[in-house]
């Protein structure tokens, strides 16, 4: 697998798993594989994500970026790390949680929204900044790009099959994707893990 960034930057497509029951994670994942997703985030306030983590890093180790998202603290960073994540993915700034992240070599994705925490961000060391809520629009990642256009952003929280290419022709470079792609409200059936895949090959093409 390539470095962790790289791999990000490459693949585009951030699963973001929250509230999923553990034991059907690993399905979860092998169907986002299958559909060629390759990143999945799993966020803290899930039942049980540290032991996922750690049971997801071993078993997709060398097929999928296992990381870890909602990490407010760099105690919790810590560990995330500890359990494999390759990545820690905020919803706000905090200089101590990206040095933590840094620290263990992990990819440092914090949370912002206006042009000057972006740039907070981006100068405390974050790789990659996610830009959240985007259901501001495309629109506002266009008029980021004039004042900012060497950060790279990744919208969040209103990315769809509808308007994912848009937030691309904006600039962004890679997509966090939650309910849109999987919905864990759903019972995890063998139907629902055949629409899982199939969605995320539609993602996939919407941003080859």
């Amino acid at each position: 697998m390539t470095m962790p960034l790289s791999h990000i930057l490459e693949h585009k497509l951030v699963a973001i798993i929250r509230g999923a029951n553990p034991p059907d994670l690993l399905k979860i994942a092998e169907a986002l594989h299958e559909g060629g997703v390759r990143t999945m985030e799993i966020t803290l306030n899930s039942p049980g994500a540290l032991a996922s983590i750690e049971e997801l890093a071993e078993a997709m180790d060398g097929r999928m970026l296992i990381g870890a998202g909602t990490v407010l603290d760099p105690e919790t960073a810590r560990g995330a790390l500890l359990a494999g994540a390759r990545f820690i993915i905020s919803p706000t700034l905090s200089k101590k949680t990206i040095r933590m992240t840094k620290r263990y070599g992990a990819v440092s994705i914090p949370g912002a929204f206006t042009t000057t925490e972006i740039l907070k961000a981006y100068e405390h060391g974050g790789d990659i900044i996610k830009v959240f809520p985007a259901s501001v629009g495309a629109k506002y990642f266009k008029d980021l790009a004039g004042p900012v256009p060497f950060i790279p952003l990744m919208p969040t929280g209103g990315v769809s099959l509808d308007n994912i290419k848009d937030f691309q022709d904006a600039g962004a470079v890679a997509f966090g994707l939650g309910s849109s792609l999987v919905d864990t409200s759903q019972p995890v059936s063998a139907k629902y893990l055949q629409q899982l895949t199939a969605k995320a090959r539609r993602f996939v093409q919407a941003v080859a």
